[in-house]
Order: C-alpha cells, then structure tokens, then sequence
C-alpha cells in the first residue's frame, strides 16, 4: 500500500517503550509518521481537557529515532491530538493510531481512557482511528502488539473504514503465535470490587488510594450481535479482541421503555 501519514498518541507519555515501538513498527513499513503525546504518565484522564492552564509542546524526536517526528506536551491525550491537528501537523494525517496502551481498555472502562480519548479525537474529526493495548500491565514485548495492530489499521484503511467508526483492539499478553484468531467484540460491562484502600497518613488524616480489581465477568456486554463474544472473554481466551466504537452515544432501546414523564409539570412556576 501507499505510505500514510500517520499521527500516534498515547496516554502512557513520551518515554513510554509501547509508543516508541509503535512509531518505529510505522517508519519501518514506509509510514510518514509524527508522535504528539503527553510529556509523562496521564492514564485514566479520559477525555479531559485542559483549560486553565497553557498547553506547551516540545519536540522530542532523539527519543523515537531518525525519521520520526515527535513533541511531548503538558497536557492530556486529547489535548495532544486536537493540537497537532490544529497547529504541529501541517497536512490531515491520513490515520491516528493511540497505544500501544500498558494495560487492557476493556469494556466500559474506554470512558476513563486517555488512549481511547485520544483515538476518538481523530474519529471525531473523521480520520480513520484505532486505538491499541496490551491486557496486561505487567508484559513488556510490544513488537507483536505493534505489527498486528499496523496489520488491521491499514487492511481497514484499504477497505473503505467507516465514517465515526473508532476501533478498540486488545491484544492478549502472549506472543503471536501463542493467540488465538482475532474476533469482532462486544464492550463488556465492567465493574470493579474494593474500588477504594483506606488509609492513614503520618498525621493520623484518613486518605484513600483508588486500588479496585476489576471482577472478572465474561458474560456481561453491551449492544451489539449477540454472536459476538464481549471483549473481556475474548482476552481471556488468549485471542486479540477487535470492538468497533462511535462517539454517537444517543441510546437505542425501545422508546416506550424511556420513563413515562409529565412534562408540563416542571415548568417553571
């Protein structure tokens, strides 16, 4: 295929070994690539902006090597995309690509995500857009994550990718040829037990340190057909999961389910 002009972003920061494998995975195929992310760690930050403060950008292309161009910037995952777009990138990238995220964005849990924040900023401006995570915190070896996730970016790209179509892959911690086949996923529902550790500091204040371990349910999903398996059972089975996501979050049940309100009875008086 003809080389792409592609943006990469993450939430892990700018010293983070997932990017950096990204971006040089790209380069290698004969990809135009720029990296616009966070200058350190802001996981979890969703789809935050920043407001009150100044947003600075400074470049950083020793960290991703010859042919890269790169900035980390103070602000969030989302912040760092709609800049570059707005400002350091000075032609549309033809593909956005957030990851490779350390640690899983299963189910319910993309709506605290600043790797899929940053996916959905390119969705949002109809750039065609994936964002990419390894389901483990603790494995290290991106480089199959990294050629997998280029293998569907650009199979998607050449096959007339959707208009607001986000797509959301996990890979399982293992090495290719350990996975199994790759799937279309549902979002699972996720919930978390003992979200919370209380604590004591020196002074004998009462602090909290958010601590949760996600419950592992593999039955729980959202809309989609029912065929497909959710994202979190798919995990765990050793196998890539694959979850298309548009920003259109208007519900979609039956309009006689919605509660049967009187308006007119809280007009102002």
């Amino acid at each position: 295929m003809k080389p792409l002009r592609i943006l990469i972003s993450n939430d892990d920061g700018v010293f983070a070994q997932g990017i950096r494998t990204l971006a040089i995975a790209a380069t290698n195929r004969g990809h135009e690539v720029t990296v616009v992310c966070p200058d350190q760690e802001r996981s979890a930050t969703g789809h935050g902006l920043t407001l009150q403060a100044p947003i600075r950008a400074e470049r950083a292309d020793e960290i991703f090597g010859e042919g890269i161009k790169a900035w980390g910037c103070n602000g969030t995952p989302a912040d760092c995309i709609k800049l570059a777009l707005n400002d350091l990138v000075k032609e549309k990238p033809d593909l956005i690509l957030s990851g490779i995220n350390h640690g899983p964005n299963l189910g319910t849990d993309i709506f605290c995500s600043g790797t899929v924040a940053a996916a959905l900023e390119g969705t949002l401006e109809n750039i065609p857009s994936l964002a990419v995570s390894i389901a483990s915190f603790q494995w290290k070896k991106f480089n199959d994550a990294g050629e997998i996730a280029l293998n569907i970016a650009e199979d998607a790209f050449t096959k007339n990718w959707p208009e607001k179509l986000l797509l959301n892959l996990n890979i399982p911690p293992c090495s290719a040829k350990e996975m199994g086949e790759i799937k279309w996923t549902r979002l699972s529902i996720r919930q978390y037990e003992e979200q919370f550790s209380k604590r004591e500091d020196p002074r004998g204040n009462t602090y909290y340190w958010m601590a949760g371990e996600a419950v592992k349910d593999l039955e729980s999903a959202g809309d989609g057909p029912i065929q497909w398996p959710s994202d979190v059972s798919q995990i765990e089975t050793n196998s890539p999961s694959l979850t298309p996501i548009q920003p259109d979050l208007f519900w979609r049940g039956n309009i006689n389910d919605l509660p049967k309100l009187s308006f007119r009875n809280y007009r102002a008086r």
